[in-house]
């Protein structure tokens, strides 16, 4: 039986990928900051007539991450996958993002997720064997505006990505990025702040968050995020980067279609139905309100 341990799973795409994962047989281990914020993923579990073991982990904390693998471990002798997920959004655009916000953010979106590896990699190393899926997003591909503390750290979390499985694949070990798009988290009820102390970025929040309301009463549901983890870890033919849910398709392959300079053309747009047109073009979604 395939065992793994799940970060950030009382809600969103974490809940969603430990109900998937273990409806498929596997021992799944849902951490979380608070245990006491685990009820729901409890009940959901329950009507699904499957198990999810609740683990107390602080990404943010190396001592709770230590525990919590240790914990794991003794329970269920290894950890064959770790899915980084646990997370946190951040909007601004660079000139109005306080040092503080990137400290905040890449704290839990990078350095949460190499606490965890580096707990986990000395047994998959010894075995040979185990997979790490690191879940990213859309905007690990595409800066997208007026996010740059959340972008810069899944740019760097997709960097560190790409130098471990080259590390690793001398062991036999897998990795993987995830890049999903919009899917029904909590996340996005949280993410609303918009610094803009200048005033001078209007047009950009404006935009971003039109973005997220086109984008959300289309949202697909998180567990098709565990579906893509589940074949990322088991296909015979892997590969390191996974998008999935709405949007990835068009904004991952409409941004690596697209020159540099149609890239800074677009966020020169006078105009929001400038704007949208030129999005549609690139990315073949209409966000227009």
């Amino acid at each position: 039986m395939t065992v793994a341990l799940i970060t950030g799973s009382n809600s969103g795409i974490g809940r969603g990928t430990a109900l998937e994962l273990a409806r498929r047989g596997w021992e799944v281990y849902g951490s979380m900051r608070d245990l006491s914020r685990g009820d729901k993923l409890a009940e959901m579990a329950g009507q699904a007539g499957v198990t999810v073991h609740p683990v107390q982990l602080d990404i943010t904390d190396d001592a709770s991450v230590r525990a919590a693998v240790a914990e794991v471990t003794e329970k269920a002798g290894r950890i064959d996958v770790l899915v980084n997920n646990a997370g946190i959004g951040g909007n601004a655009v660079t000139e109005e993002c306080p040092i503080e916000l990137y400290q905040q953010v890449m704290d839990a979106n990078l350095y949460g997720a190499i606490r965890c590896i580096q707990a986990v990699l000395p047994q998959m190393r010894e075995r040979r064997e185990g997979a790490i899926v690191n879940i990213s997003s859309i905007v690990g591909r595409v800066a997208h505006v007026a996010q740059s503390p959340y972008y810069v750290s899944k740019w760097a979390l997709e960097a560190m990505s790409e130098g471990l499985a080259q590390e690793v694949a001398p062991f036999g070990l897998r990795v993987a990025i995830v890049e999903p798009g919009v899917t029904k988290s909590a996340i996005f009820a949280k993410n609303i702040d918009a610094p803009n102390q200048t005033g001078a970025y209007d047009d950009h929040y404006r935009r971003m968050f039109q973005f997220y309301k086109a984008g959300i009463p289309q949202a697909t549901p998180a567990e098709e995020v565990g579906r893509t983890v589940f074949e990322a870890v088991t296909t015979d033919q892997p590969k390191l980067r996974w998008g999935c849910s709405w949007g990835a398709e068009g904004l991952l392959g409409g941004r690596a279609a697209m020159s540099d300079e149609d890239w800074v053309a677009l966020g020169a747009a006078e105009s929001d139905d400038e704007y949208y047109a030129r999005f549609e073009e690139h990315f073949a979604l209409d966000i227009r309100p």
